[in-house]
């Protein structure tokens, strides 16, 4: 029997991975938003909020890849739209200059 969105198993467990890995990278943020990018959890003391951000796109870049592989998604057309953002937030955001961190 088919599933009414036409999603395979596969296809499925692709997208919720990517769902939580999102959400995780969600969580992140708004920790590094309240106490700032050095702060740390207690429990986690050898891996501040940046180190985790990090950890969290990765994964999300990984499962982004499987995709690609997977026929999800187009890798190039990935990489055109993320080029498209990249002039978007240089062009509308106050306060990115290309290259500047701060």
């Amino acid at each position: 029997m088919e599933h009414f969105n036409k999603l395979t198993p596969s296809e499925a467990e692709r997208l919720a991975i990517l769902a939580e890995e999102c959400a995780e990278v969600i969580q992140v943020i708004g920790k590094i938003l309240r106490h700032g990018y050095e702060s740390y959890h207690p429990s986690n003391k050898h891996m501040p909020n940046r180190a985790l951000l990090e950890k969290e796109l990765g994964d999300v870049c990984a499962i982004a890849a499987m995709m690609s592989v997977d026929g999800d998604v187009s890798e190039s057309a990935i990489s055109s739209y993320a080029e498209l953002k990249t002039e978007a937030v240089l062009h509308w955001c106050h306060h990115q200059i290309a290259g500047d961190p701060a």
